[in-house]
Parts: structure tokens; C-alpha cells; sequence
């Protein structure tokens, strides 16, 4: 990943607009390697007998990421609105692959 100057580095919105550009790039990066963990998922649940949604799992994780986004000074509300989608979005994926629960 291109390293990013720091925002107080930057001296014009010109600057500024090219590392959060640079920055979208590589959160997107980063969704589209988690979608191949998701994929992964869908091939090793069905032998050990897992449904795409496991209600347990996802406030896991979501408690995770509201206990991580609080620590590095996000707002775990928002956090969470962001990981639901997410969720959401891959294990619909998953029950495309795995079917509806």
C-alpha cells in the first residue's frame, strides 16, 4: 500500500484530497480481501455444519469493532451502522453460495 502523508503534512485541499484518495483505495483494498475471507467461509461452514448466519458471531464482531473504533478515538455508533452493512452484505453473499438459513 502507498504510504500516505500525514493530514497535518498536507498544505492545500489539492494535497489533502489526493491522500484521502489514496486512503479510499486502499480501504476498498482491504474490503475486497475480506470478501475473499467471506468466500472462503462459504466453502469450509458447510463442513462443519454452519449456517450462513450465526446471530452469536455478528455481536461478536460487532462488539469488537465498537470496542476497537472507541479505543483509536471513532464513534463506535457509527462503527457499528458500518460493520452491520457489512455483515449484512457478506452474509447475503454467503447464502447465495450456502443458501437461506
Amino acid at each position: 500500500m502507498p504510504t500516505l502523508t500525514p493530514p497535518q503534512d498536507c498544505h492545500s485541499m489539492q494535497e489533502l484530497r489526493v491522500q484521502i484518495d489514496k486512503l479510499d483505495r486502499q480501504l476498498i483494498e482491504m474490503l475486497v480481501t475480506r470478501a475473499g475471507y467471506i468466500d472462503r467461509a462459504t466453502q469450509l461452514k458447510p463442513a462443519e455444519g454452519l449456517p450462513a448466519r450465526i446471530p452469536d458471531r455478528v455481536e461478536e464482531v460487532v462488539q469488537r469493532v465498537r470496542d476497537s473504533s472507541d479505543a483509536l478515538g471513532m464513534d463506535p455508533d457509527l462503527a457499528e451502522q458500518l460493520w452491520r452493512i457489512l455483515i449484512d452484505w457478506s452474509i447475503a453473499r454467503e447464502e447465495r453460495v450456502l443458501g437461506p438459513e
